[in-house]
């Protein structure tokens, strides 16, 4: 099914990164650019730099030079991320345009991407988390309480599996619809943060 097929190529992505292991190193997707998993591979690469620089602005001795430079690099990581979403879910709508709705279908509080983008993230937490539940130069008693969160994030897992794939099958059933809202972010838009307007003036 498919968020099983979409947590595959995140893990490789994860793994991809872990390699080296630093968030100036360029992304090396290795699916052609026409196929989803291409875009999904990118989306979790996004996920999993994004996820090393909040670790790295959290650093109490960072020069605030440095950590005013690495804000802006998560905001315009925050906007790539949610452009990718909105081509996963083009993906999705593209595929079931020929569906036919039933009269009584519903529509779900999320779309298939933003759903799927969950799962990356996940799937980034679930990478962490079994690292310290095996980090050997950890107490036992830390190696313990990260399995028992391990435990409850491949349940998670297991849970996000079915229901991504239950709304897949809904709308390819005709018995849920998706209605895509395009992301009105304002913090980045000099047309509507009137920080950066009134600097404008």
């Amino acid at each position: 099914m498919f968020a099983k097929f979409a947590f595959t190529i995140f893990e490789k992505s994860i793994n991809d990164y872990h390699v080296h292991d630093s968030v100036d190193q360029p992304i090396n997707n290795p699916y052609p650019k026409d196929q989803i998993e291409h875009l999904l591979y990118a989306k979790n690469w996004v996920d999993t730099v994004q996820w090393h620089y909040e670790d790295i602005i959290r650093d109490p001795q960072i020069d605030p030079v440095a950590a005013l430079t690495l804000k802006r690099k998560i905001d315009a990581s925050n906007q790539v991320r949610t452009d990718m979403v909105e081509y996963i879910d083009s993906y999705f709508l593209q595929k079931y345009s020929d569906v036919k709705v039933k009269d009584d279908a519903k529509i779900n509080t999320e779309s298939p991407a933003w759903a799927i983008d969950r799962l990356s993230i996940l799937a980034l937490k679930i990478y962490h988390m079994n690292e310290e539940a095996t980090r050997t130069e950890a107490s036992a008693e830390h190696r313990a309480k990260c399995q028992e969160k391990l435990n409850v994030l491949l349940e998670q897992k297991s849970d996000m599996f079915s229901s991504i794939d239950q709304l897949i099958v809904d709308i390819e059933n005709g018995d849920k619809f998706m209605k895509v809202y395009k992301q009105m972010k304002m913090y980045n838009d000099d047309e509507l943060n009137p920080v950066l307007y009134q600097n404008k003036k």
